[in-house]
């Protein structure tokens, strides 16, 4: 029983909050993917990466235990993170529908994506697929860097 009254003290404390988490847990599925976008839009948060930080933080610690480093070492040299570092003024219309499409992104994130360049596009690609990538906005007028 005390596992029960420890969040219902919790959220006892602000009746507001409670009304929102109230509201929010009976939400849809696509109305809950509707309501993270309003408020990343509204609180202007970026997208992040899949994958994001907590990846990277837990291969470190389990590295170092396993002998089996030179495997992902070169995993690393086939994969690559694509940057847009620039484009030409006159290209942008061209490269926001082409981040929009290579993306997901709506119209709205897609622009202020390529307005916040220099800005980190793809981790994890293959080097052809990277190459494509390059020579696609490289051909809009746009500037990738494969890192």
């Amino acid at each position: 029983m005390s596992s029960f009254s420890a969040p219902a003290a919790a959220a006892s404390t602000n009746p507001k909050i409670t009304t929102i988490v109230d509201q929010i847990s009976q939400l849809t599925l696509l109305e809950t993917a509707d309501l993270v976008s309003n408020l990343k839009t509204r609180l202007s948060i970026p997208d992040m990466p899949m994958g994001g930080f907590a990846a990277p933080a837990a291969a470190a610690p389990a590295a170092p235990p396993e002998e089996d480093e030179p495997a992902p070492a070169v995993e690393e040299k086939t994969l690559f993170t694509l940057t847009l570092k620039s484009f030409e003024a006159t290209a942008k219309p061209k490269i926001i529908k082409e981040i929009k499409q290579m993306l997901g992104l709506s119209l709205v994130d897609s622009k202020k994506f390529v307005e916040s360049a220099p800005k980190m596009m793809k981790e994890g690609v293959p080097k052809d697929e990277g190459e494509k990538i390059m020579e696609t906005i490289k051909g809009l007028g746009g500037v990738v860097v494969m890192e």
